[in-house]
């Protein structure tokens, strides 16, 4: 393998210690609460992710657990008064919802000063002004991890697969933002037999779709730099998007999985958080 490993874990306690003086120098209170409706296996590792990494940095994490059969106006009300509540910060919904609430309708009800996911229209249109407040937590742990190689983006070529608003779109606009050439692919990409034409020519590769070794490890371009976000189950082993062996292989820098964007994606969650007490 020649590929340099980009492990999230090193670049998130880099960052925690510099949150951690930030928070010091608050000198002040901070909380983030945390709403679950139901139960859910993958939710249940985030949130334990959430509370370990709150506790290390002197915040306070509240759970609120709602049974699976709340209703739509009752968890509306509840993030109301979490608006309301100035001694609670920011406020994260976890995903997926009950089909009887609307997912949109609850993002929109989130003050967007309290948006510490950054996924409030508000909060992503500052992205497309290129004056971000609160960015997506998984989009900017992707980011984080391809500026901390140093690379100058002015006119790379770069290739996000996969459009999410969680992932790809304001992944997009972030690197629009440092006048990289971007092309966004998707499953439409794929039917019409161009994925990839389009892998082989990025220099950065960024892959967030949830389906495993989606991208063949002799697409990549060499000297690419690869961004995993993607995490499957095969068997008993958890895999990316990229196929990695044969991708380390070609790549300069490339994403473990796990270990790559995972380990820092709650970190960014709580530098939102930071961020969202001083413009409290």
């Amino acid at each position: 393998m020649k590929a340099k490993l980009l492990e999230g874990k090193v670049l998130a306690e880099k960052i925690k210690e510099d949150l951690k003086k930030e928070i010091s120098a608050l000198n002040k209170s901070i909380t983030l609460a945390a709403i679950q409706v139901g139960e859910n296996p993958s939710s249940e590792i985030y949130l334990k992710s959430q509370k370990k990494n709150a506790e290390n940095l002197g915040i306070n994490y509240q759970l609120l657990k709602l049974d699976v059969t709340t209703k739509e106006e009752e968890l509306l009300a509840l993030i109301d008064k979490i608006n309301r509540d100035s001694s609670i910060n920011g406020v994260i919904i976890q995903m997926p919802l009950p089909a009887q609430i609307s997912r949109q309708k609850v993002i929109e009800a989130i003050s967007g000063i309290k948006d510490v996911e950054g996924m409030h229209p508000a909060n992503l249109g500052q992205i497309i002004l290129g004056k971000p407040i609160f960015i997506p937590c998984t989009a900017q742990a992707a980011f984080e991890l391809v500026k901390s190689t140093g690379v100058n983006l002015y006119g790379k070529e770069v290739v996000i697969v996969g459009h999410s608003e969680i992932v790809g779109k304001p992944l997009n606009l972030l690197f629009l933002n440092e006048f990289a050439t971007v092309t966004v692919c998707h499953i439409g990409t794929s039917q019409a037999g161009h994925l990839e034409e389009h892998v082989r020519r990025a220099e950065i590769l960024v892959v967030a779709v949830g389906k495993a070794n989606l991208i063949k490890g002799d697409w990549i371009k060499e000297d690419a730099l690869v961004i995993d976000v993607g995490i499957n189950k095969v068997g008993d082993k958890i895999v990316g998007d990229v196929e990695f062996g044969p991708a380390a292989e070609r790549a300069s820098f490339i994403t473990p999985v796990p270990g790559g964007v995972g380990p820092l994606t709650v970190t960014m969650l709580m530098r939102n958080l930071v961020k969202a007490v001083k413009l409290q």
